[in-house]
Formats: structure tokens, C-alpha cells, sequence
């Protein structure tokens, strides 16, 4: 076969750059997608290359083309026939964005049992303080919460130094390390089938309706909004959220009709608990933070108005992100590419 090697190659370079270019935005970006006309397309362009180098290997004058043309066919193939999941580099922003909120919804039945639960023991306590006021010290276990709380808002309203001063990141840090170790223990004692974490759930919650009515009893419902809401909005459903995670796993323990194994049934569950504990501990941060710097500040310092109004932004965030994020892809994970065509 003659062919002039100078026109040949000026006019296939064209087709040799795209495929490059198509290649290294895919070894760039693991997670990218192409749809059935781009995937047409792209094998189009390897069955071109392949068979220009079929023709370009009978001109010896060219190695530094061929070998050029040999790796681009070669990474092509790995492309067109590799059949193993890519792992490519873990990208962050996905799994925030659509991982984890996916992951959430998928088991959301867990999330609703964790919540009933919780407020089944916020309408113990609150019953429980509003008969027997005497008992908080039996309900609440933080020595600033069995007081008066109209004292209490009136020593930290009249307060004239800030009593967090130069310590505000190691009080952050403590939230952080206590909350987050509370979550990862209501997770944790979803091994004992589910008892655990019940009782976990009912016992925070205990505590939360029982603060909120000696507080509302006294009039400072406005305080406790003011006071709570900021981090509480981030911090309450984390904890609900790590009680789902132990419902998860406790029902992969329990079966339920499942004819697979235990451990099958563990190794399914696994990458969620892991995904959801992981979303509690970003969201703890996020609330230790608030915490330090902003819920432990009251009025005239920072109005009541404006802390409320902080913490019902964050709900309505909150909710939208777990509700919404991530819906326009697929919710079971990665979204399959068409096979490409032959």
C-alpha cells in the first residue's frame, strides 16, 4: 500500500487530538459519563486510530508517530473494555452532595423510627417535669439545668464579661468529641439488636422535653429558642440520624426473612454506615462550632431574634439538602454508562 505520509498525517491528526483529549478528560475525572452518541462517537475514533496505525507501522521512518499512536490505541482499549468498577479519587463534593443525602433517603424508614422514638421520650420528660417539677435533678444531668431557669436568664442576660473568653476552641472541641462519641455509641449499640440505641434515643430525649418545659413553665420560651436553636437544629438530627444508622444495623442482624447470610447482610449495609456516621460527625462540627460562638451568647450581646431566625435558616437548609441534593442522579449510586457500540 503507497500512501503519502506527510498528507496522512496532517489529515488524521485531527481525529488522533480528540481521542487524547476525550482520554484525558476521563482519566481526569473518573466519575464522568457520556451518553450512547458520544460513546458512538468515541469508539469511532479509536477504530480510526487503530487502523491508522495498522497502516502507519509499515513506514519505518516514523517510530516516534507509531509508539505515539500505540499508546493512544492502548489507553482507548483499557477505556472501551475494561469491565472492573473505577475507583478513580474519591470526590468530596459528590459524595457530600449526592452520597450521603441519597444514602440518608434510601433508609429514611430507620430516620422516622429514630425520630418517634426521640419525641415519644421529649413527651416523657416534658409530662414528667410538668407534674413533678422536684425531679429534674433525676432527669437532667448538668448542674446549670436543675435550677430556676428565670435565675439563669438573668445571670447571663446581666453578665458583663464573657465567660468564654480565650477558650472558646477547646469548649468547640469538647462539644465535638462528646457528641460525636454519643452518635458513634447510639450507632455502635445497634448490635444489641436494637435495644441500645432505643434506649439511647429515649433518653435524650427525655432530657430535651423535660429542659423545654421547666423552661416554657418559667416563661423564657424565647431564651430556650434563642439558646437552643442556633446549634440545636444541626445537632438534634445528627444524633437522630446516628439512631438510624444503629436501626440500619440492627436489622441486618435480625433479618427479618432475608434468606442471605448475616455477614452478607452486614457487608451490604456497611458503606451506608459509614457514609451516615461520617455526615453526623461533619454536621457535630458544624453544631460545636455554633455552639461556642454564637448559642452561648444572649441577649443584649446577640438578640433572641436573630439567633431564632439563624436556626431556622439552617432547618430549612438542612431539610432541602437531605430531601432534594442529589435526586437528578440515579439514588441507588453510579449511574451505569450504555455499553459502547461494536
Amino acid at each position: 500500500m503507497i500512501i503519502n505520509l506527510e498528507r496522512f498525517i496532517a489529515g488524521e491528526r485531527a481525529y488522533w487530538t480528540e481521542l487524547e483529549a476525550i482520554l484525558d478528560g476521563l482519566e481526569a475525572d473518573p466519575h464522568r459519563r457520556m451518553d450512547l452518541e458520544k460513546l458512538k462517537h468515541f469508539h469511532y475514533l479509536f477504530e480510526r486510530t487503530a487502523a491508522d496505525l495498522a497502516k502507519i507501522t509499515t513506514f519505518s521512518s516514523e517510530p516516534e508517530t507509531r509508539r505515539y499512536l500505540e499508546n493512544l490505541v492502548a489507553r482507548a482499549y483499557g477505556e472501551i473494555h475494561e469491565t472492573r468498577e473505577k475507583q478513580g479519587r474519591i470526590s468530596l463534593l459528590k459524595w457530600f452532595f449526592q452520597t450521603l443525602p441519597q444514602t440518608f433517603r434510601r433508609h429514611v424508614r430507620a430516620f422516622h423510627l429514630s425520630l418517634a422514638i426521640t419525641m415519644a421520650g421529649c413527651a416523657f420528660g416534658g409530662f414528667a417535669i410538668a407534674l413533678d417539677p422536684g425531679s429534674k435533678h433525676v432527669f437532667m444531668p448538668f448542674s446549670h439545668l436543675q435550677g430556676d431557669p428565670s435565675e439563669r436568664v438573668a445571670r447571663e442576660e446581666s453578665a458583663k464579661n464573657d465567660r468564654l473568653e480565650g477558650v472558646k476552641t477547646s469548649f468547640s472541641a469538647e462539644l465535638m468529641t462528646h457528641n460525636t462519641r454519643v452518635s458513634i455509641l447510639t450507632m455502635s449499640l445497634g448490635m444489641t439488636w436494637g435495644v441500645g440505641t432505643i434506649i439511647m434515643l429515649f433518653y435524650n430525649g427525655i432530657i430535651l422535653g423535660a429542659v423545654a418545659v421547666d423552661y416554657i413553665r418559667a416563661g423564657q420560651t424565647k431564651f430556650l429558642l434563642g439558646w437552643l436553636m442556633p446549634h440545636g437544629v444541626i445537632e438534634i438530627p445528627a444524633i437522630l440520624i446516628a439512631g438510624q444508622a444503629g436501626f440500619i444495623l440492627a436489622f441486618a442482624l435480625i433479618g427479618w426473612g432475608r434468606r442471605n447470610s448475616m455477614s452478607e447482610r452486614l457487608r451490604a449495609v456497611s458503606r451506608d454506615l459509614v457514609t451516615l456516621i461520617f455526615g453526623v460527625g461533619l454536621m457535630l462540627i458544624w453544631a460545636g462550632f455554633i455552639e461556642a460562638f454564637l448559642s452561648q451568647y444572649h441577649q443584649p450581646v446577640i438578640p433572641y431574634s436573630i439567633k431564632i431566625v439563624f436556626g431556622c435558616v439552617e432547618l430549612v437548609l438542612l431539610y432541602f439538602y437531605l430531601s432534594k441534593s442529589g435526586k437528578n442522579a440515579v439514588e441507588s449510586g453510579t449511574i451505569p454508562s450504555p455499553p459502547p457500540s461494536r
